[in-house]
């Protein structure tokens, strides 16, 4: 077994209806749920967050959601308050097979350090664990898919690859926020670090 599916947070906060909303973000559900059931080994992540995390815009006094600030560890987007632990929003989306999953990640639960990789931390260094449990199952290829691409998908993307992984992302098994351009640079920087991009038919 050298090749592991990693399907980043399917929870209902990012799907329609949700707190922070993917658009049309519960319609990979069903083709994810093909891929997990073919893989060698299923890896899912989940936002994680305690009520009142620095992320949260609610957690700064005159911030508005999608506002910018500096924390310690550099540029944070604020957002709406999400995946908060033990909420519904936190729960994977109800149609997701989550009965095949190794493994759950979950990231974010930092109350002073945003999480978007599955790797690490947004301070690049605090890691989650995920890389030593695939070393030491001998897996060495990963194909990812969730949401939201520009963003969690993306992060943890590049750092798998930084970190020798061999990464594809299926961008027809991703939906995307786009902030301000945050699709173009995603893709562009996914590429640079040695991301294969692939669609069904790619």
């Amino acid at each position: 077994m050298t090749h592991a599916l990693i399907v980043i947070d399917v929870q209902k906060d990012f799907c329609p209806g949700g707190a922070l909303a993917v658009p049309d973000g519960d319609a990979i559900v069903g083709p994810v749920n093909a891929l997990i059931a073919e893989a060698d080994a299923v890896i899912l992540t989940q936002d994680w967050h305690p009520a009142g995390h620095s992320s949260f815009a609610s957690s700064h006094d005159g911030k508005s959601p999608y506002d910018m600030i500096q924390m310690p560890y550099g540029p944070q987007v604020l957002w709406p308050d999400h995946c908060i632990q033990g909420s519904l929003g936190a729960q994977f989306h109800p149609e997701l097979h989550t009965d095949r999953a190794n493994l759950i990640i979950r990231k974010g639960y930092n109350p002073a350090i945003d999480s978007y990789s599955a790797f690490f931390e947004n301070d690049h260094t605090t890691p989650t664990g995920l890389e030593g449990y695939l070393r030491t199952r001998g897996i060495e290829t990963l194909t990812m898919v969730g949401l939201a691409l520009d963003f969690c998908v993306n992060f943890s993307a590049v750092d798998a690859a930084k970190l020798g992984f061999d990464v594809q992302v299926r961008e027809d098994l991703c939906r995307a926020i786009d902030l301000d351009g945050s699709l173009a640079a995603a893709r562009d920087g996914m590429r640079a670090a040695g991301v294969t991009l692939e669609t069904a038919h790619g």
